[in-house]
């Protein structure tokens, strides 16, 4: 397909799709002649997982960059390219200094050797979670992990790993992680919200 029916099936304007192909996120096309190249399925695809990644993902260019050249990695095993971008999702946390940071992080990694999860020894979510251990008992919240745990392993096994193409495209198996991490978890937020509400009025009222 030339340019135009690429832009038209991918809803992605043609000088975007210029501008990826200059910045290396998207693969050239063949060159049929000086000014046409010809574009195919995995272009689309291709496109697809730049607007998973942007749009959803919400990611900087550079950050794409780092997860497409992991997709284009063949030798880089499938679990350590879709950690490459699910570890892009995730927040940047610095860690603080103190006592109560270090704690935090001690009480993370023996949780997670105690649930028995394979999670990277620098896995930015240990951060993430430490950090939000150290607010909650700042602000005084109680802290029980036990039933969210549950509810990420049930969600994660039953629902959201179960759409992950894991024998299909590279490309394609990480835009399924990137719209179920996100999307999923949009879901999963809001439908606590209205069950807190719906509960709230049962009791209340």
């Amino acid at each position: 397909m030339r340019v135009s029916e690429l832009s038209a099936r991918s809803g992605v304007a043609i000088p975007t799709i210029k501008y990826y192909l200059r910045e290396g996120l998207l693969h050239q096309g063949e060159q049929i002649a000086a000014t046409r190249a010809e574009y195919d399925e995995t272009h689309l695809r291709r496109l697809r997982l730049i607007r998973a990644l942007l749009e959803v993902g919400k990611l900087p260019v550079a950050a794409i960059k780092q997860v497409i050249a992991a997709v284009d990695d063949e030798t880089l095993p499938m679990h350590e390219m879709l950690g490459t971008a699910h570890y892009a999702l995730g927040p940047t946390v610095e860690p603080e200094p103190g006592e109560d940071w270090q704690a935090a992080r001690a009480e993370v990694d023996r949780l997670i050797e105690d649930l028995g999860w394979a999670i990277h020894p620098e896995a930015p979510t240990r951060d993430e979670l430490a950090q939000t251990l150290v607010r909650m008992r700042q602000l005084g919240v109680p802290i029980d992990l036990r039933p969210y745990v549950e509810a990420a392993q049930r969600l994660v096994c039953e629902v959201e790993m179960n759409k992950v193409p894991f024998n299909g495209p590279r490309d394609a198996a990480v835009e399924a992680l990137v719209l179920g991490s996100v999307l999923y978890g949009k879901a999963f937020d809001a439908l606590r919200r209205m069950a807190q509400e719906s509960e709230s009025a049962r009791r209340l009222r």
